[in-house]
């Protein structure tokens, strides 16, 4: 989950590691680190905090080659000495990922005289390739031969004083790319670190190694063997992450929401069928094979798929599992080769919903889809099918955008899946694609509720505990907006199915509890309603997102804010922004940091 820039140009690249880290502090923002080639040795400079302080730490360094990481701690306490990059002799390396032999690595490298600095599982590789080198002296061939022996997920970056203007990289589990121009050659976790200098993108498989100058970059597999990795133009503009006139990124991709949604929703054009191939040429025939799916994501992503559950089996008819990745393949479970494994991501990288895509193959489920954010991922690349959801780059950690999109992706799912079923009636279907088209004109008609929202934050704010309620396809939705407040205002916050308030959580509710609650006007609102009196006759205080026509009268202790339209089964994609609008101005209230949450990063490439 860090960060990693390198540059080799023929210029100064401080300017472009430091711009680069900042992109990508999203990743983590324990500690930043860079270290270049000088004339007197490898030159560091680190810092724990934020890029910024390393921005200014490092205003005096010069050179033209270089590698900066952002940190988000797994081995060893954020602090200094833990900071990357790490050095062993001549040489200095950056990391992302986790090295699972590094102990016994550690063990065998103190006994050849190695000092230990860091508690960093990180620093194993130092010395490792230092060691390498002292039999193999091409910086090439000793990172490529130390990387057969580290176990685990790496992504790193190495220079050797010793050899100036060249840096090597290797990945195998945590993203990397390359970038390519005429200026120089670089490489980053994300493109967004090197749109200052780029859009041609060099993807790398697992298992590559590259070489980069300022002016030629080649790749080998660990084995020695050359390959060539195709250029791809991103399409990525420097203006799409920046942070414009909004005050958090938080609150910039809340609001981009009606066009990543219509940017999302675009394929299904102005037609009024919807077709199995906006999932893949062969998904007609695959999924017509199909008789249940199994979705795979970790949190936000999960919600995203628990929602689709009532989806997929109201509407299509076909059962569906819902597993935390990170759980799904430690368990025994029952393989299906006829059932279709949906992975869920918005980076394509999530180091647990990678692992458990791989283990459904393994057991032999070849039918997959990913839902993904970027279309170079390896999810994407792993699966048989594929749906990108084009919200763009969503920079906060809190999740967003990503939600939305990945939900129109589902629900797009489940009118194939009715329509392969033979279960979606034409009528029925132009229905569901007229209010698709719609979605983003009633987005923004919530979206305008802002201030009134604001206004409730501000009343529990200060509290220390809430409880979320939602029914039925709303439930999810509670889940996600109790996640959303205690990612980034730190309130401790739990969701129910309202049905449970009376076996456990109802103990709970007093003045100081404030609960609220996802009400659409749907066949569930009466059962809703009977839940809602239970709270207000222990004390407690609720604040209720009704549709226009839910009659749920505000009295004491009842504040109702009412969304413009009710929007049937696309009701949950509605509901959702309102409960992010209320964790993102409690947040504010709180002065928390929105965009970069204690101890959280972005793209969980770690497990």
């Amino acid at each position: 989950m860090c960060g990693i820039v390198a540059a080799a140009a023929g210029s100064n690249i401080v300017p472009v590691l430091v711009e680069g880290l900042k992109k990508l502090e999203y990743r983590g923002y324990d500690s930043a680190g860079l270290a270049v080639i000088g004339q007197n040795g490898i030159e560091r400079v680190r810092s724990v905090g934020r890029v910024a302080e390393l921005e200014s730490a490092s205003a005096a360094t010069h050179s033209p080659t270089g590698i900066a990481h952002t940190r988000w701690a797994t081995h060893g306490i954020p602090c200094e000495r833990n900071a990357h990059p790490h050095v062993s002799g001549a040489i200095a390396v950056v990391h992302n990922g986790i090295i699972e032999n590094y102990e016994s690595l550690r063990q065998e490298l103190s006994a050849q005289g190695y000092v230990f600095t860091s508690d960093t599982d990180t620093e194993s590789i130092a010395h490792l390739v230092q060691a390498t080198l002292q039999d193999e002296p091409d910086l090439f061939q000793a990172v490529r031969l130390a990387c057969q022996r580290l176990v685990g997920a790496y992504a790193i970056a190495v220079i050797d004083h010793s050899q100036p203007g060249r840096i090597v990289v290797a990945r195998e589990g945590s993203p990397l790319l390359l970038g390519v121009s005429d200026t120089g050659n670089y490489a980053a976790s994300d493109a967004s670190a090197l749109l200052q200098v780029t859009r041609n993108m060099v993807y790398l498989e697992n298992g590559d190694v590259a070489e980069l100058t300022a002016d030629k970059v080649r790749i080998a597999r660990l084995d020695g063997t050359p390959v060539e990795r195709p250029i791809h133009v991103s399409q990525l503009s420097a203006a799409a992450v920046e942070l414009g006139t909004f005050r958090h990124y938080m609150q910039k991709e809340i609001f981009e929401q009606p066009d990543a949604l219509a940017n999302t929703l675009e394929i299904v054009g102005g037609s009024k069928t919807i077709q199995p191939g906006i999932f893949g040429a062969d998904a007609g025939q695959l999924l017509a094979g199909v008789d249940s799916i199994l979705i795979l994501a970790c949190g936000t992503s999960a919600h995203s798929g628990y929602t689709a559950r009532y989806w997929l089996e109201a509407i299509a008819g076909v059962p569906c599992a819902v597993e935390i990745a990170s759980e799904y393949r430690y368990r025994v479970s029952v393989p299906n080769p006829r059932q279709l494994i949906v992975a869920i991501s918005q980076s394509g990288e999530t180091a647990d919903t990678l692992a458990a895509l791989r283990h459904a193959k393994e057991l032999g489920q070849p039918k997959t889809l990913a839902i993904c954010n970027v279309p170079e991922s390896a999810i994407v690349r792993e699966s048989a099918l594929r749906f990108i959801t084009r919200a763009g780059p969503e920079i906060g950690v809190a999740s967003t955008k990503a939600f939305t999109t990945q939900l129109a992706a589902l629900f797009l799912l489940t009118l194939v899946m009715a329509k392969v079923k033979g279960r979606l009636a034409p009528e029925q279907e132009s229905t569901f694609i007229d209010q698709l088209r719609h979605l983003p004109v009633a987005v923004n008609k919530v979206l305008e509720l802002e201030d009134a929202i604001e206004v409730w934050a501000k009343r529990f704010a200060d509290k220390h505990h809430a409880l979320f309620l939602g029914r039925g396809r709303h439930y999810p939705i509670a889940l996600e907006g109790a996640l959303k407040l205690k990612e980034i205002s730190y309130i401790h916050a739990e969701a129910y199915p309202a049905g449970e308030l009376k076996h456990g959580p109802l103990a709970l509710v007093d003045a100081n509890m404030p609960v609220i609650s996802v009400a659409p006007n749907d066949q569930l609102l009466d059962k809703l309603k009977s839940n809602l009196k239970e709270v207000q006759a222990r004390g407690g205080e609720l604040y209720v997102f009704a549709d226009a026509d839910s009659e749920i009268p505000e009295s004491e202790g009842v504040h109702i804010l009412r969304l413009p339209e009710h929007y049937g089964e696309l009701s949950p994609i509605l509901h959702v922004i309102p409960l992010q609008l209320l964790s993102y101005h409690a947040a504010l209230v709180k002065g928390t940091d929105v965009d970069k949450p204690r101890n959280l990063a972005k793209s969980v490439t770690v497990e």
